[in-house]
């Protein structure tokens, strides 16, 4: 994207986070790619909402692209994984180990053949390198931590993470629709009293 279509994006994405229109402003930010709202990854992992998270993501960065970003879906999978055993709803957790942790085998297997093992156990807290994992709560936070480092330190986030200050006047100015009708029919009104 050119500078003047980076700028216009910024532009609208202020004016939308303004006008409250935030679902708009999420999917534009991951559309575009150019800025990376923390504020708003940090309220999804807090809330557990697991694929709007890496749908997010997924406009700026994938799995593979880098060690930092395979750590953040890493982190996020686990999550939902763990998650999962803890409702004792094993067939789930076997669906997301198959169908979300597989990919990270290539990258270590021994954690992933250990995870899968976490199945086995009626609570995975007696695993010893989970003894700490508490609440839900307290987890996602501690993820929460864990993705924020990775996405600070991860190239692919550098110089979207901070929102530009920009004036949203300019914005404002530009005429509405039903102005530029009005503007028309005037001109039209003239045209025919010159006419008549």
């Amino acid at each position: 994207m050119s500078s003047i279509s980076n700028d216009c994006v910024l532009l609208i994405l202020k004016y939308l986070q303004e006008e409250n229109l935030v679902e708009t402003a999420h999917a534009l930010e991951r559309q575009s790619g150019i800025f990376f709202n923390m504020n708003y990854v940090e309220e999804l992992v807090m809330n557990g909402e697991w694929e709007e998270t890496e749908k997010y993501l997924s406009g700026f960065t994938e799995v593979g692209d880098n060690q930092f970003s395979t750590k953040i879906f890493f982190e996020i999978r686990k999550q939902k994984y763990l998650e999962a055993l803890d409702r004792k709803d094993r067939h789930k957790a076997v669906e997301i180990l198959k169908s979300d942790l597989k990919i990270f085998s290539r990258f270590n297997n021994d954690l992933y053949r250990e995870m899968a093992l976490l199945i086995t156990l009626e609570d995975f807290r007696k695993h010893k390198s989970l003894r700490k994992y508490g609440d839900t709560v307290s987890a996602r936070a501690s993820i929460l931590r864990e993705i924020k480092k990775a996405i600070w330190s991860n190239p692919v986030f550098d110089g979207k993470l901070e929102f530009p200050a920009i004036d949203t006047a300019a914005l404002r100015n530009l005429p509405s629709h039903e102005e530029e009708e009005k503007e028309k029919e005037k001109e039209e009104e003239e045209e025919e009293e010159k006419e008549a």
